[in-house]
């Protein structure tokens, strides 16, 4: 039986949620999860909203021996466009830790990206062009925000290359993105008010 479950993948999210008190960081996680849910839901523009992302976002990512830099809106709407396209926006998580602070989320975990064939064939990845798969990597995360929890980019790395690996998924296996969104749609809820007394506290 496949052992994912998209409903699970910001598990640690919640958690950590659970047991944080702090106003601000709890605003924080909210964004977080919430983007990472539209993400995978392929709502990817929904991200996109004003109080949710910066006017111009800066992507890092160095992944599978490759590095790019989205910058902008218009760069990064495009990868969120061709991975919805594509399935590539669904995400499976084990391991996940997790820490926010005052203006980042930070996040380590193995990750498994569902990919076509034919996209991994074109990275140069000995792969069958018509089996999707997942992609999988150990991966560091760092999320900086601007004051207004407003997220200002992604720097995203494979820090080990030791768990990386491609695995085919059976046609029944693979989940579509419309389905994706099925199963999201309960957990994606709306944020809260941002207000004045969520701004980080002024040194003394």
């Amino acid at each position: 039986m496949f052992e994912f479950d998209i409903t699970q993948t910001n598990v640690a999210v919640e958690r950590l949620l659970e047991r944080t008190t702090d106003p601000r960081h709890r605003y924080l996680l909210e964004t977080y999860n919430r983007h990472r849910y539209l993400e995978m839901a392929g709502r990817y523009k929904e991200i996109f909203a004003p109080e949710m992302t910066v006017d111009h976002p800066i992507y890092h990512f160095d992944l599978f021996g490759e590095e790019l830099v989205l910058d902008g809106r218009e760069q990064v709407m495009a990868v969120y466009a061709e991975w919805t396209a594509t399935g590539q926006c669904v995400f499976y998580a084990e391991d996940e830790q997790l820490s926010v602070g005052d203006h980042m989320v930070v996040s380590r975990a193995t990750l498994y990206q569902q990919t076509p064939g034919a996209v991994l064939v074109e990275s140069g990845v000995p792969a069958d062009p018509d089996t999707t798969y997942l992609a999988k990597t150990r991966e560091a995360m760092i999320w900086p925000y601007d004051d207004r929890c407003r997220l200002v980019g992604e720097d995203v790395w494979e820090y080990t290359t030791d768990a990386r690996e491609f695995i085919p998924l059976a046609p029944e296996d693979v989940l579509t993105v419309e389905r994706s969104a099925e199963l999201l749609d309960p957990l994606i809820k709306p944020l809260p008010e941002f207000t004045d007394d969520l701004l980080p506290a002024v040194p003394a």
